[in-house]
Formats: C-alpha cells, structure tokens, sequence
C-alpha cells in the first residue's frame, strides 16, 4: 500500500445517502468505519450531472471524519478557498478539468489554505499524465468509473493503472496514497487494494446494506473472497 498511514481507509460518499436524512446517514457511516466522508461536487458541465455546492457542505456534521471533498468541476481554482473554509480537508480536482498551470495554481492554493491537495484523473487519463503533479499533492484519484453519477459497475480495465501508479510512487520514494472512486464492493475491494488502493470510495453499497458497519467491514479485510 501507499498510504502514509498503511492501512486501508473507506470514504462514505453521500451520493448513495439519504438526502433527506444526509446528517443522520453521514453520522451512521462514521459510527460504522468510515474514517472519510466523500462529498462530490459536479457542475454539470465537467461532467453531465449537477450535485451538491457549499450550503450542503456546510450542513453536514464534521467532528466524526475526514471531509474528503472531490471536485468534479471546471475552472476549480475559482472554488478552492471557499470549499476549504466550509469545512473540507481533503480537496481533489481533476486534472481535465483545466489546463496544467491552472490545476497546479489550484493545488497550490488548496495547500495555501492549510487543506491536503488530491489530484483525479477519468478512467481513460494516462497514468503519465500524473507525472509532473505526484510530488506536490497528498493523494492522488483514479476513477474507477466514468465521473458524473453514482452506482456504476467498476471498469476493470483501470486496475493496471493502479499497479502502474503504485509502482511508480515506490520507485519514486513518494508516500501519497491512492484513491480509489467507482463501483466498489466486496469484490472489487480486494482487486483494488491488492492492486496498491488504500481509501476505498464507497457509496451505494454500504448505504445500501442491511448492516452498514458488516458491509465496512467486508471492505477493510485483507482477503475478501473473490468470485
């Protein structure tokens, strides 16, 4: 794994939540395992869906877990600070959604802001692409599914990008971890991981579960059984 803290993390993200029970449901996934709660922001043009912006941000409950915020927009930059002081602590932006010297002026500001900087890429993004951006952000995202709407199936075909990325940062010497967001389950959880993944975006499936903290736990094991 590459994750500084060597261990896996599972992200709860709120799309697969009960919106009119956002609070209680991102209450529910801490209390079950979820160090993070994943909180995407699409702006409909970036990606053809709209979610949610920064007055729901401000209403979810912050004291339980990381808010790991993921920015599915264009023109980030112009974002970053307010997304930072409405209580992110994570800010990804995806490196498609600008040119190279704006997403390097939006990681810097997330930095500048005293927030950890995530860098996404779509599934069809090279890995290469990545390269002049991994010594300057604390985490790094590969799409597992296509950005835009919750509840996909997962494309295998990215897992050798994550063999790639996690074999390039230990070559490297660099100590990010690798995000994983995208059709996870019990299945796939064990690809991901055993692919070098260590924080698991999951959403539909744990909110889903007749037993979230079983469904957690499924995610976090080192040898989930493969059909």
């Amino acid at each position: 794994m590459n994750n500084i803290e060597d261990k896996t993390i599972i992200s709860a993200s709120i799309l697969g939540a009960d919106l009119a029970n956002l609070e209680r449901d991102t209450l529910r996934a801490a209390a079950a395992g979820c160090e993070y709660i994943h909180f995407d922001v699409m702006d409909g043009v970036f990606v053809p869906n709209i979610s949610f912006g920064l007055p729901v941000l401000k209403a979810i409950p912050k004291d339980n877990a990381v808010i790991d915020v993921h920015l599915m927009i264009i023109n980030p930059i112009k974002y970053v600070k307010a997304f930072a002081e409405t209580g992110a602590d994570i800010i990804t932006v995806h490196l498609e959604a600008d040119t190279s010297e704006n997403i390097r002026r939006a990681i810097e500001e997330i930095k500048a802001c005293g927030k950890k900087a995530g860098l996404a890429i779509k599934p069809k993004t090279p890995i290469e692409s990545l390269m002049p951006f991994l010594n300057i952000v604390d985490m790094v995202l590969i799409m597992t599914v296509e950005p835009g709407f919750g509840g996909q199936g997962f494309i295998d075909d990215t897992l050798p990008k994550i063999s790639n990325l996690s074999e390039i940062l230990v070559t490297k010497n660099i100590k990010i971890p690798i995000q994983v967001d995208g059709g996870i389950n019990d299945i796939t959880a064990e690809k991901v991981k055993k692919a070098g993944a260590s924080i698991l975006v999951a959403g539909a499936y744990i909110y889903n579960a007749p037993n979230m903290t079983e469904a957690v736990n499924l995610l976090l094991k080192e040898n989930v059984k493969i059909c």
